[in-house]
């Protein structure tokens, strides 16, 4: 005796659930929650703040803001002050005499410098990567 086919019901997700109440972007539809900085103006570098480094790097680089720099804070890697380099996966730790600021937006640009010195320097493991694999 053959069996019968069943088809199977899918129920679609009201996409109007209090979880995704207020949720406006294509990009929050997609990762299911709301993109902070769009509400929070904390999370908002202040372009006042900018060391002069920065302002020399943004000017090189002909860009009108810190774009890919905005989410880049200071944070704490075995209680000592650092940011976190997402190229290597780990934590870049500040040089033990440097004095932070007591406000966190200028830790952050801080943060931001170091980790863009960091990035550029020889010391950076991308270049050792970069030195042991290149074509020549």
């Amino acid at each position: 005796m053959a069996k019968k086919k069943t088809k199977k019901v899918v129920k679609k997700r009201k996409s109007n659930s209090s979880k995704d109440k207020g949720i406006k972007t294509a990009r929050e539809k997609m990762i299911g929650q709301h993109i902070g900085y769009r509400y929070d103006v904390n999370l908002l570098p202040d372009y006042k703040r900018l060391t002069p480094f920065l302002k020399k790097y943004i000017e090189h680089m002909g860009w009108d803001d810190l774009n890919w720099l905005e989410d880049v804070h200071m944070g704490y890697e075995d209680g000592k002050p650092a940011v976190f380099d997402r190229n290597i996966n780990g934590w870049v730790t500040t040089p033990p005499k440097l004095k932070l600021p007591k406000d966190q937006q200028d830790r952050d640009m801080i943060a931001r410098e170091l980790l863009i010195k960091f990035q550029m320097s020889s010391n950076h493991p991308l270049v050792t990567l970069k030195k042991a694999y290149r074509k020549n």
